[in-house]
């Protein structure tokens, strides 16, 4: 008798007074989440409304130096850019820079990553100095290249030469113009020392992540090091791998600092983004260049989306 008044009693407690009564539970998850709603307003209001304007505008043919011939254009702006042989030749160098920058960054930072995942005295001194160029501010790193590097007159790299040269007594060393003669390989020196860092952290996570028994008992069986980094080590970090190869891709594709800085887009290194502000601020077209914009931001969309799916798969491994 009292266990059914009670159910009875617990089934009517929803209704009072002929209205429904939001479950509680619904409730604290709002009253969780409203504090979030200010940084959820201010970052659409500071990057998704901005790029709902530049959508519209890459359908519109603006002109700054043609003000009278403002007008709707449909798909033209993306017609033009995919036509552009100008675009395509920044698509292809962004391409290549990219390629070459994270593949080299991923091998170097495999390389320190190991070294750093032994135990030897002064490691945390040495792991801290090898992340400083990726904490250097991009501009300021490309700077560095540029002027105490790369300098025929006064830079380290010709300096270093003069200095081996004359340990031979030879008084005339090669002082090659870096800049001028391989453009494209200084932007990607300065790309690669600056991500280097990076790929070496996300590896290293890897690296301490590894489940250590499976090793010591590789170890006891008689496998060898090679062995164990190729059937144990590797297949382990090939997840992480993939981690940072993606998210080195996005930013690297959006990089603009290096190419500005050391060679203002020239001798064929302008890539997309470099492309893109030459549009904006020396064409002054700023429909085509927001089609151009555009089309960067699918491209780092398409990459971003390998990423998170990466990222997902990691989570879902750690969790198991």
């Amino acid at each position: 008798m009292t266990l059914t008044h009670s159910l009875t009693r617990r089934a009517r407690a929803p209704r009072i007074a002929g209205r429904t009564v939001p479950p509680r539970r619904s409730r604290g998850a709002w009253a969780r989440r409203a504090p979030l709603l200010p940084a959820l307003i201010f970052m659409i209001v500071v990057t998704q409304l901005p790029f709902v304007g530049t959508v519209a505008i890459s359908f519109m043919r603006w002109n700054a130096l043609e003000p009278d011939h403002k007008a709707f254009a449909g798909l033209d702006n993306y017609k033009e850019a995919v036509t552009d042989p100008q675009l395509r030749s920044s698509l292809l160098t962004t391409v290549t820079l990219t390629v070459t920058v994270v593949l080299v960054s991923l091998a170097l930072g495999l390389g320190l990553a190991l070294l750093l995942d032994r135990r030897f005295r002064g490691r945390g001194l040495v792991r801290t100095m090898l992340i400083t160029p990726f904490l250097v501010v991009p501009v300021a790193s490309a700077l560095l290249w540029k002027h105490a590097l790369y300098n025929a007159t006064y830079g380290l790299i010709n300096g270093s030469l003069t200095w081996l040269w004359s340990l031979f007594g030879s008084d005339d060393p090669p002082q090659p113009d870096w800049l001028s003669s391989l453009p494209m390989m200084s932007v990607e020196a300065s790309l690669i020392w600056q991500w280097t860092p990076f790929m070496m952290l996300i590896l290293l996570a890897g690296l301490q992540s590894r489940p250590l028994d499976a090793v010591e008992a590789a170890r006891m069986d008689g496998a060898t090091t090679w062995q164990i980094f190729r059937y144990l080590t590797f297949p382990h970090l090939r997840r992480y791998l993939e981690l940072a190869a993606l998210l080195g891709s996005i930013y690297v594709v959006q990089n603009f600092d290096a190419v500005f800085t050391l060679t203002g887009g020239g001798l064929g290194t302008a890539n997309l983004p470099y492309t893109v502000y030459e549009t904006f601020y020396q064409a002054h077209d700023y429909g085509q260049a927001s089609a151009e914009g555009v089309i960067v931001v699918l491209c780092s969309l398409l990459v971003g989306s390998f990423a998170l799916r990466t990222v997902s798969s990691l989570l879902r491994e750690e969790t198991r």
